[in-house]
């Protein structure tokens, strides 16, 4: 569910009165996403992308919004296939609608995939890095929100009820956080990062990238840990067993269009804990805090503990499948 905001063809209208696009024809809301409320907007043309930015907990900070859209505008006219804002009559990229913040996008074509083969990984990882390369002369700058500092933040605000999602699980953690923040690099390069590009934010068309989406967790932070994000997030089966194959045509994709140094390789093991990191400690506070009337199902935290298990034991990038 991610239309938490229902809007009627008036509101549409008026809307859409502030762009030069003409009428639109029809409207329909998207059932994807946790954050915001999506809608498919038909025009005579051509079919556009309506987001209303929902003010809870979770969602984007208003404030955010022109880092968000100026990236994504930024990107798309350096080739990256990503959703691209289109401006108002007065010169902004977002208005208001429905007492939300909202905006319009362009559509982009093709599908996302639950179970990507190597093929798909090989490609995201190439799409990855040409981001990267692109994301180089955005002057912008947000900081990274969901990083180490919010891991241990939202550790000790779950610590307590951690064990009603598994066994020993606080006691875990808190080796692990400890682990992590011990050893978690200072000095690789920084830049643009999407910071949540998991498989249904990304769409393929003949078997290419064909966009990337979502946007609203981008930040500044080293370009390997969102490597390591997708590491976690497209190389892992169902069952939660590593697929070293996935992960080889990953890193190799990254790697044909941007390089890495010698210290993000070695560093990747540690990069791909704290990923993990991150996303268990998101996902067992949001399930141990769920709201009886919430209209999203918390993820179950648990996959990202599997995970997290996984990275403790690996010595090297070697048993990623990185080659060379």
């Amino acid at each position: 569910m991610a239309v938490f905001t229902q809007i009627n063809d008036i509101q549409l209208a008026a809307f859409m009165a502030d762009y030069a696009l003409g009428d639109a024809k029809g409207f329909k809301g998207i059932a994807a996403g946790v954050q915001n409320s999506n809608y498919l907007v038909d025009m005579a043309d051509r079919r556009l992308i309506l987001t209303l930015y929902e003010d809870t907990q979770t969602g984007v900070d208003p404030n955010d919004l022109p880092y968000f859209l100026g990236l994504m505008q930024h990107l798309a006219a350096a080739g990256i296939a990503c959703p691209t804002p289109l401006l108002r009559q007065d010169g902004t990229l977002s208005g208001t609608l429905a007492g939300r913040p909202a905006a319009l996008v362009s559509f982009l074509p093709g599908r996302s995939t639950v179970t990507p083969k190597p093929p798909q990984c090989r490609a995201i990882g190439a799409a990855l890095a040409e981001l990267h390369l692109a994301g180089e002369g955005f002057a912008m700058r947000r900081a990274n929100t969901q990083g180490p500092d919010n891991w241990r933040r939202l550790f000790d605000a779950s610590a307590a009820r951690a064990d009603e999602a598994a066994p020993d699980l606080a006691a875990f953690m808190r080796d692990e956080l400890a682990r992590i923040e011990a050893a978690w690099p200072q000095d690789l390069p920084q830049g643009v990062i999407h910071a949540d590009l998991f498989p249904d934010n990304v769409f393929f068309e003949k078997g290419a990238v064909s966009g990337l989406i979502d946007f609203y967790f981008a930040c500044h932070d080293v370009l390997a840990y969102d490597l390591a994000i997708m590491l976690n997030a497209w190389c892992f089966e169902a069952d939660v067993n590593f697929n070293i194959t996935k992960a080889r045509a990953l890193l190799a994709g990254y790697q044909s269009v941007r390089p890495m140094s010698a210290d993000e390789i070695a560093a990747l093991p540690i990069l791909a804990s704290g990923a993990a990191m991150r996303f268990l400690t998101t996902r067992l506070y949001d399930w141990l805090n769920r709201p009886e009337d919430a209209l999203v199902t918390p993820k179950n935290p648990i996959d990202y503990l599997r995970r997290l298990r996984f990275h403790r034991h690996v010595t090297s990038a070697a048993d990623y499948g990185l080659e060379g």
